[in-house]
């Protein structure tokens, strides 16, 4: 029976046609249909002892939901990923599964490991399209006040579970609109936007308290929530600080953060121009400087806004480059254009102060550095020069300090995260935990979930036990 799972092969994805996909903002793949849904699901061998959900951050109930999607109970899949994911429609969007869940799938060791993924996503939006109004159940209110500071992807974690053990929670997000990175990072063909806000107003039915417009650490400080009577507060505001390069004329017109650039594109609508006026640099021969999924998701939007070229310029090789395969896959079917083993020195501009090329280096592989990935080294005279219009730095971010320096006694490292107890993240103040990339540094979204789920448990035993 199992060599008969494994024959069947794994559902391929539909997808836009890439050459119609890289000039508009629409999802990417289109989901599977119920009939392959089912298919996949059976090709599950329900094991006893489920590698695939160790291989998740928040646990969740992997064989169980896949097995209620093979029996046609999809409402029933969706509601076993509410048990332990808040947010399953995104998870089955946007999660590095192949790492993850499917990267310990038993299948997988002699075939193609499960959609797991793809049947996450399906449970959910199945559950979306054909809303019955039905929210989890929640516990007998235990009239304890919590704060969320932030509404990413940690801090909604923490916001649903501890709304299901009983406890009043209050989000309060500094962007008028709440999902964090969900909305202001991760580009609306990747992830709609409309399918985070739906997750949200599903924390908002179970009663979360979502306040926007409210940035802690100016208009209040923590020690003030307290004084407001509050009884423990998350912090999982993300690491949202632009990290630059330091290059001579990096402040050039036309040189934005990775930050910058997909906020105004993503949550503030830039790519409506003019239905939404928010201005946006329209670059025709745009550099990507970095290659993880910040980066390619700033390749990709800069193709859907018109640019003619796009290069991704990268100083390590194809193998080393730290993004998804599949975002990779769909980056290169979208002809963006990677220069690989190519280190940025310099940029240049116009009298106007208007960035019209760069200079790079050419790099060789050396011996492998504290990351286990080999060390660029430049070649030496091997600098070159092509013109551009617009650049996007995207080599990764650190800790913004508002909050933090408004919070004296709450410890940081040297590079400003909080520290945060690495299971349950306490951090050292009384009452206030951490997580997400305000405590790891930029990682990804099922990651600051786990640390999510992890500190909601903590945090109930505080609420009801004391610490």
């Amino acid at each position: 029976m199992a060599n008969k799972k494994i024959k069947v092969p794994r559902a391929k994805m539909p997808e836009q046609d890439p050459d119609v996909r890289r000039r508009n903002f629409q999802e990417v793949p289109n989901g599977l249909t119920a009939e392959m849904a089912m298919t996949e699901a059976s090709r599950c061998l329900q094991c006893k002892k489920p590698l695939c959900v160790q291989g998740c951050p928040v646990s969740v109930k992997i064989p169980e939901f896949i097995k209620l999607i093979a029996e046609n109970d999809f409402m029933g899949a969706a509601k076993k990923l509410w048990e332990t994911n808040a947010l399953p429609a995104v998870c089955g969007r946007v999660c590095p599964q192949e790492e993850q869940c499917e990267g310990k799938c038993i299948v997988g060791k002699k075939g193609e490991p499960v959609a797991i993924g793809y049947l996450e996503r399906f449970a959910a939006d199945y559950a979306r399209e054909n809303d019955t109004g039905e929210i989890p159940a929640v516990a007998q209110k235990t009239g304890k006040k919590v704060a969320v500071i932030g509404s990413g992807p940690s801090g909604l974690t923490v916001a649903g579970d501890l709304l299901l053990k009983g406890h009043a929670v209050t989000i309060f997000e500094a962007f008028h609109k709440p999902g964090g990175v969900l909305v202001y990072g991760i580009p609306e063909f990747r992830l709609p936007k409309a399918i985070v806000a739906a997750e949200v107003a599903a924390l908002e039915k179970m009663g979360a308290d979502i306040q926007c417009n409210t940035v802690v650490g100016a208009s209040v400080t923590i020690d003030e929530l307290f004084e407001e009577g509050y009884d423990a507060a998350y912090i999982g505001v993300g690491a949202g600080l632009p990290r630059f390069m330091n290059l001579p004329g990096e402040n050039l017109i036309g040189i934005y953060s990775a930050n910058e650039y997909l906020t105004r594109t993503n949550l503030m609508k830039g790519y409506l121009f003019p239905e939404y006026d928010t201005p946006i640099a329209l670059g025709k021969n745009v550099v990507v400087l970095g290659a993880g999924n910040v980066a390619m998701d700033s390749a990709r939007t800069a193709m859907r806004l018109g640019a003619n070229s796009v290069k991704v310029v990268y100083r390590r090789s194809r193998e080393e480059m730290p993004a998804r395969d599949e975002e990779l896959h769909h980056a290169e079917e979208e002809k963006i254009e990677f220069k690989l083993l190519t280190n940025p020195t310099q940029f240049f501009g116009d009298e106007n102060g208007r960035l019209t090329g760069m200079e790079c280096l050419q790099m060789e592989l050396g011996e492998p550095d504290a990351s286990g990935r080999r060390r660029p080294m430049p070649i030496e005279g091997s600098e070159f020069q092509f013109d551009c219009d617009l650049v996007v730095v995207s080599v990764g971010s650190n800790a913004n300090p508002l909050l933090t320096n408004s919070t004296p006694d709450i410890a940081l490292n040297k590079w400003g995260n909080i520290v945060g107890d690495p299971v349950a993240g306490k951090t050292s103040k009384r009452g206030v935990w951490a997580g997400g990339d305000i405590v790891t540094g930029a990682a990804t979204v099922i990651l600051a979930m786990g640390a999510g789920r992890a500190a909601a448990d903590s945090m109930h035993e505080y609420l009801t036990l004391g610490w």
